[in-house]
């Protein structure tokens, strides 16, 4: 483990990224209760407005994601780390001199794009630490975007919405400088720009290499694994001559089995995690426990229950970081996805057989005293959610894509999965209003048990794995479907 400190250390600071992510997510919630229930700011809101300002970011998070899968393969992964710090900081200044709901519009939409560019974080990462610990590494992504969620729920007990924009202005210009310590990807410096043929491009790359891998047995065979994704990327140098020519070599391969199966999983495995609705319950979480009745007994609010959320994100998250290393992917997913499945199920049974209305419309409860058990449900919810689906969608995008497509291919996956997730985000308070709480826990249970059996079927195991080895499996599959069968 002493070997694999550099890379440990530069993850870190590189993971940092994601802390904004959770920043947002967290944000929308705080932002919205603050306008609703400050007068002194005088920007009332109304539902279609606080919808917008919880969605906005999702919406433009593919904007980024998108530009930033060129951007990293052209200028590289340490370039573009710095450059996703630029928006986040004229976000937070955008909100902090706020006057009108459209700045505030205008500031969401510009985080929005900041995010994602951290999308380069997905790709930086798994290219700078060894395989043994790329499991660990990349699993800790939620963690630290669970970092930001539970500094936000925090910030929110002491300080309003403006104050806490400061805080994170501050945070970002930190994070800016604390890029310029990373090394560049050597993967980037060899498979891209006539890498491997450019004396300087060599030189530097294997300066990056011996920075993270200071043992001389770790380097040369990181150094051989290099060479092997040299060897089987399929972007020619030529290609990036033209924009045509470039899009026609990224089309191309895109039609490898190595390219397209690990996609398709991807994408069906983000549809899924976004239909479980662990984002929606973070993105309107204040709104959610008062839906759920706001008081939970004992002393618990929806302002106590958000900063409990935020502990069990960050909690479970790290704890899903070790036991990944142990028990890989698939086992995490699997035991995570039933695991929402129950406490959803039974979250719904209660505000079913609890929650009523008479003939005027008026809300009738019973069991009141012990509404903690309904709070008991939900948190436990985010907490196995938090314990595999929710993080490990996110750290298989740098691992299934071979590196050829990785840039181009992460930057389209992000941007389909903020899509859905603006789609649920945006129409939930309009789903709330047809079916009810009650509806869309089932709804959230029901998705999870289908999401338990597409990991099955499925998702391979990455624990332990090569690039090159994922690529094998992928390349082997398409030729046993391949081979006729003999009678």
């Amino acid at each position: 483990m002493v070997d694999v400190i550099p890379q440990i250390v530069c993850s870190c600071i590189l993971h940092c990224m994601a802390i904004q992510v959770g920043i947002n997510m967290a944000y929308a919630t705080v932002l919205v209760d603050g306008l609703e229930s400050d007068n002194i700011e005088n920007i009332p809101i109304t539902e279609t407005e606080e919808s917008w300002i919880a969605s906005l970011v999702t919406i433009t998070i593919p904007i980024g994601s998108i530009i930033s899968g060129p951007l990293m393969d052209r200028f590289g992964r340490k370039m573009i780390s710095l450059l996703c710090c630029v928006p986040a900081i004229v976000s937070w200044l955008l909100l902090i001199f706020a006057d009108s709901i459209s700045t505030i519009y205008a500031a969401r939409v510009v985080a929005g794009i900041a995010a994602g560019l951290s999308t380069v974080g997905l790709v930086y990462i798994p290219e700078i630490t060894h395989p043994k610990v790329r499991t660990i590494i990349m699993c800790l992504v939620s963690a630290f975007v669970s970092l930001g969620i539970l500094i936000t729920c925090c910030l929110a007990i002491f300080l309003d919405w403006r104050k806490i924009a400061i805080v994170f202005l501050a945070l970002n210009c930190c994070i800016f400088f604390s890029f310029l310590y990373v090394p560049e990807s050597p993967y980037w410096l060899a498979c891209f720009r006539n890498g491997m043929s450019d004396k300087k491009r060599v030189c530097e790359m294997r300066r990056s290499l011996r920075r993270l891998n200071r043992k001389q047995t770790m380097y040369e065979r990181e150094y051989s694994r290099i060479l092997e994704a040299y060897g089987n990327r399929t972007v020619s140098d030529e290609a990036s001559e033209s924009v045509v020519a470039s899009v026609k070599s990224y089309y191309h391969s895109f039609t490898f089995p190595e390219a397209y199966k690990p996609l398709t999983i991807l994408v069906v495995l983000f549809l899924l995690q976004q239909l479980t609705g662990a984002y929606v319950v973070i993105f309107y979480a204040i709104s959610v426990f008062r839906e759920m009745g706001g008081t939970f007994g004992r002393g618990l609010d929806e302002n106590s229950a958000l900063v409990m959320l935020g502990i069990i994100r960050f909690v479970m998250s790290l704890i899903t970081a070790f036991y990944s290393r142990r028990y890989g992917r698939r086992v995490l997913c699997i035991v995570s996805a039933i695991g929402m499945a129950i406490p959803m199920f039974l979250a719904g049974m209660y505000m079913h057989f609890t929650v009523s209305y008479d003939e005027n419309g008026n809300l009738q409860e019973t069991m009141v005293e012990q509404k903690w058990l309904l709070l008991f449900f939900v948190l436990s919810y985010i907490c196995t959610s938090t314990f595999g689906f929710v993080t490990i969608p996110w750290t298989l995008i740098g691992e299934l894509l071979p590196v050829s497509i990785r840039g181009i291919g992460a930057s389209l996956m992000i941007a389909f999965a903020y899509l859905i997730m603006f789609a649920v985000v945006k129409s939930y308070p309009y789903i709330l209003r047809c079916i009810s709480i009650e509806g869309i826990f089932f709804f959230f249970s029901f998705s999870s048990l289908v999401a338990t059996a597409f990991v099955y079927f499925f998702l391979p195991e990455t624990l332990g794995k090569s690039f090159a080895d994922i690529e094998k499996y992928f390349k082997k599959t398409e030729t046993r479907n391949a081979t006729p069968r003999r009678p």
